[in-house]
Formats: C-alpha cells, sequence, structure tokens
C-alpha cells in the first residue's frame, strides 16, 4: 500500500493468493480514502463532513456536494473549491481534505451543519429524507427530456470503454452526463455512487454548465433517492441506471418530473410513470 507521506491514489497494489493456487500475485484495487469537506465564508470555516471516496476530482465532489444540498443558489456564489494547504500537515493529509470558499451571502443549511458526521460510501450524503425538503428549496420542476424512451434506454453502452478505473479493479461506480445532442461530455467514478454524481455534477457547475436542461445522467448501478434528488437539483431531464430503482426514488422522480429508467441494458429498460 502507499506510504502514509504520499497523496492518495485511486489504484492501489496488493498481494492475493487464489483459493485454487499455493502462490501469490499482484492484484489491482480501488483506493477508498476520507476525504473532509470544509466550507469557508468570509473568514469563518467549518467542517460540513467527511465522505469515503476514492481520491480523484475532489474539488468536483466538493462542488457538487455542496450543490446538491442546497449550499449554493448559483454558481457564481463558488468563490473557490482547493486543497488544504496547511504545510504543517503531509501531502496526503492535505490531499485528504478540500474547502470551498463560499459568497459570504450564500445559502445556509442548518440541517447539515448542525451534525457533524461522516458520510459512508455506501449510502448518500442526503440530509434530506422527504420530498418536501425540495419544496422547501424552491426547486423547480425539470423539463422533459427531448430523447424518447428508447433513445435513452441505448444510453448506458456509453459507458462502455469509459470506466477506466472500474477497468482495473472492478470495485466502484460510475456516473455519466449526456449532453442534448446525446454525446458523452462527463464521466467519473467512485467507492460511492452518490460521490460518483457529486463529481460529475461538481464538473458540470465548474464548467457554467448548470442548469441541465434536456441533460441526462447516467449510473452504472442502484438508483437510490439521493441520485434522484441530486439529478433535480442539477435540473438534469432524465436519470437511467444499469440496476434497480428504490420506490422513494420514483416517487420523487415522478413529483419534480424526472424521467427514469432503471435495469437499463443492451437498449432495454423500465421506464417508470409517475403514480
Amino acid at each position: 500500500m502507499p506510504s502514509e507521506e504520499l497523496a492518495p491514489s485511486a489504484v492501489a497494489k496488493v498481494k492475493v493468493q487464489k483459493t485454487d493456487a499455493t502462490t501469490t500475485t499482484s492484484d489491482s484495487v480501488v483506493v477508498e480514502e476520507p476525504l473532509e469537506i470544509r466550507i469557508k465564508r468570509g473568514e469563518k470555516e467549518e467542517q460540513l463532513g467527511i465522505t469515503m471516496r476514492t481520491p480523484g476530482n475532489d474539488l468536483e465532489l466538493a462542488a457538487g456536494f455542496l450543490w446538491g444540498e442546497g449550499f449554493l443558489k448559483n454558481a457564481s456564489e463558488l468563490m473557490s473549491v482547493k486543497v488544504c494547504g496547511d504545510n504543517s500537515l503531509s501531502p496526503r493529509q492535505r490531499a485528504n481534505v478540500v474547502i470551498a470558499h463560499v459568497a459570504e451571502g450564500s445559502q445556509e443549511s442548518a440541517r447539515i451543519l448542525e451534525r457533524r458526521f461522516t458520510i459512508t460510501s455506501a449510502c448518500g450524503v442526503c440530509g434530506s429524507t422527504n420530498i418536501s425538503d425540495l419544496h422547501k428549496r424552491g426547486v423547480s420542476k425539470v423539463s422533459a427530456p427531448s430523447h424518447s424512451i428508447q433513445e435513452l434506454a441505448q444510453m448506458t453502452s456509453l459507458l462502455q470503454g469509459r470506466q477506466r478505473i472500474f477497468e482495473k479493479t472492478g470495485g466502484l461506480h460510475a456516473a455519466l452526463l449526456v449532453n442534448p445532442k446525446g454525446e458523452a461530455i462527463w464521466v467519473r467514478e467512485d467507492v460511492g455512487r452518490h460521490n460518483a454524481v457529486d463529481k460529475v455534477i461538481g464538473a458540470a457547475l465548474m464548467d457554467g454548465a448548470i442548469p441541465l436542461s434536456d441533460w441526462t445522467l447516467v449510473v452504472s448501478g442502484r438508483i437510490g433517492y439521493e441520485l434522484v434528488q441530486k439529478s433535480i437539483c442539477a435540473g438534469l431531464s432524465a436519470i437511467v441506471g444499469v440496476s434497480a430503482a428504490t420506490s422513494l426514488a420514483i416517487d420523487l422522480a415522478g413529483e419534480f418530473g424526472l424521467t427514469l429508467l432503471a435495469f437499463a441494458r443492451d437498449g432495454i429498460a423500465k421506464h417508470y410513470l409517475p403514480a
């Protein structure tokens, strides 16, 4: 494993012995390390949480998280996102702390700031637990996609050849943003499905592309409530997943007009309709 003094990478080499062999070989595994996300308004700096993530695109992850959780009303409120510059820490320690400097008048989120918690890679960073929270935040319904259901169902094929770390390790999720022309623009990978989504939405935010009207989010795994919430907040028109969708994800998508397709493989998918 890498030295504690080195900045973390996305892939680590380990020794492995298969059950049907007597010798050991080298194997590649995905790295999982903590990332502390801090928010700074003026001179005031606070910790939001610690997420277990795969190192890489950490600034985008923090930006996407802030947007999805309602800390920002527009992209201009995000003044900068930087890795911690405290030279008393090792390169590895600094790389695991990201500080987002936002406008002093940006949105406060007492719900999250009251809870200093660890965000695991297994579940979403989602302080919101019901649909009414998004209404209270003033989040609008999304526009319908211009793509047909059949065209959307084909979009999981765009993941092929773009999951670089997965091809080495087989151990993480991918999220892909597809523009209105049907072109794959941003793809990100992470051990946490919600982190992967935060990374692509953060990339879009930092590129000035939000709101993502008529864009589609493609995910490599299950579609849960938190992924739908992040999609709606980003203004996406559709979400397409390779695996199943949960009941609350379907309810939330229906409430805000987000087109949701699950079990999308080989151009066939389940399209969940509003109740």
